[in-house]
């Protein structure tokens, strides 16, 4: 079984990794802080945000998106600006992932589990690069991460409530349709995910501490364990086969940003390179 690497320490919840401009770049939402890391672990705040949880994305002009209460674009001053208004749509937005049109999809779980709410189904909204704001799929239990393919035409979510990840068609306006199982996980809890050059995707799962590659159909190609909760996960590198994982030991919710930080950044190399959004 392959080893990841410790690539940084001290990272207090990371989330929301991706590659970008030759970094790997995160949400470390304990810290409240958007940070980067190089491939020799040294890191840089770029960002730092007022609330979390927050995820990010670029625009196909290298704009960064950040997602939070609201859906904000960091201008190449460093200023955060409101991208579309998404107030109306909902509280608490999750994750976020932008095709190459434009055209950004976030998500929220629909019920607040900091506080102990009863489960319930969440929603899928998309932002048009015009600002426009609009929901496009509702019934997604506990959304997270979510990739789209290199031709822009599916999108896919994990449904961490249900172990499954679930695949949606992409129309010429951005919305959603054809709903169906992509990928029946058994036990697994999907969290984060990203899409390879061979069409698996790899996911990142909490409580079973460990990524996985599945294929379309469910049958798992490989596995890469932690020690610890795996949240996410990135291919980046120079040839985009560096697997980066975002991981921290899970104390529940109420805990979650309590004590030292246990949160890591981890890397191993794989076979199939990145590719699709993010």
């Amino acid at each position: 079984m392959d080893e990841p690497r410790i690539l940084l320490t001290g990272v207090v919840f990371g989330e929301s990794p991706r590659w970008h401009a030759g970094r790997l770049w995160f949400s470390d939402w304990g810290a409240r802080e958007v940070v980067t890391v190089d491939l020799d672990g040294h890191r840089d705040v770029v960002q730092r945000m007022p609330v979390f949880p927050f995820s990010l994305d670029w625009l196909p002009d290298g704009r960064l998106l950040i997602v939070s209460s609201e859906l904000q674009r960091r201008e190449p001053d460093g200023s955060l600006v409101t991208h579309a208004d998404l107030s109306r749509l909902g509280p608490a937005w999750n994750e976020i992932v932008v095709d190459g049109r434009g055209n950004a999809y976030v998500n929220r779980a629909g019920f607040d589990l900091m506080s102990g709410a009863e489960p319930a189904s969440g929603t899928i909204a998309l932002a048009t690069p015009d600002g426009a704001a609009r929901e496009v799929a509702d019934g997604v239990w506990f959304p997270n991460g979510m990739a789209v393919t290199p031709d822009n035409s599916t999108l896919i979510v994990a449904e961490s409530y249900r172990s499954r990840l679930t695949a949606f068609d992409i129309g010429p306006s951005g919305d959603l349709s054809n709903r169906r199982v992509w990928a029946d996980l058994g036990t697994d809890v999907p969290d984060g995910i990203c899409l390879d050059a061979e069409g698996a995707i790899w996911y990142a799962d909490v409580p079973n501490r460990h990524c996985v590659r599945v294929r379309e159909g469910g049958e798992v190609l490989q596995t890469i364990t932690a020690d610890r909760g795996c949240f996410s996960c990135a291919l980046g590198g120079p040839d985009g086969r560096t697997l980066f994982i975002v991981a921290t030991e899970w104390r529940g919710p109420e805990a979650m940003l309590q004590g030292e930080p246990t949160g890591q950044v981890l890397a191993v190399e794989v076979s199939a390179g990145h590719a699709g959004h993010p």
